[in-house]
């Protein structure tokens, strides 16, 4: 079983940051990859970055890449994703997932435990 919750969502200005993170908790010392992924209003669920268990692999959807960075602290069980030059189409209910094993996907239904979410909302 594993629960993630996260923080860090808010509301910023076009050309802003923030940083959301991802804490995981695990009952078993099993290893998992973590993705984040969003939804905005009225469209579908979609794939925005991931990074594998041991954090030496990463992957990115286009539209944020070099804007973007997932990173994650092991020692902390946390994921953090780092958004630089964010504009309006990122507004979206972003969410962690994580599924058992080390590789990611970018498949939401590949993932097996998901968190919350955390709003990020994007002024014009």
């Amino acid at each position: 079983q594993v629960q993630l919750v996260e923080s860090g969502g808010g509301l910023v200005q076009t050309g802003g940051s923030l940083r959301l993170s991802c804490a995981v908790s695990a009952r078993t010392s099993s290893s998992y990859a973590v993705g984040w992924f969003r939804q905005g209003p009225g469209k579908e669920r979609e794939f925005v970055a991931a990074i594998n268990w041991r954090g030496t692999s990463t992957e990115y959807t286009d539209s944020v890449k070099g804007r973007f960075t997932i990173s994650k602290d092991n020692a902390k069980n946390t994921v953090y994703l780092q958004m630089n030059s964010l504009k309006p189409d990122d507004t979206a209910l972003y969410y962690c997932a994580a599924r058992v094993g080390y590789y990611y996907s970018n498949y939401p239904r590949n993932y097996n435990y998901w968190g919350q979410g955390t709003q990020v909302t994007v002024s014009s």
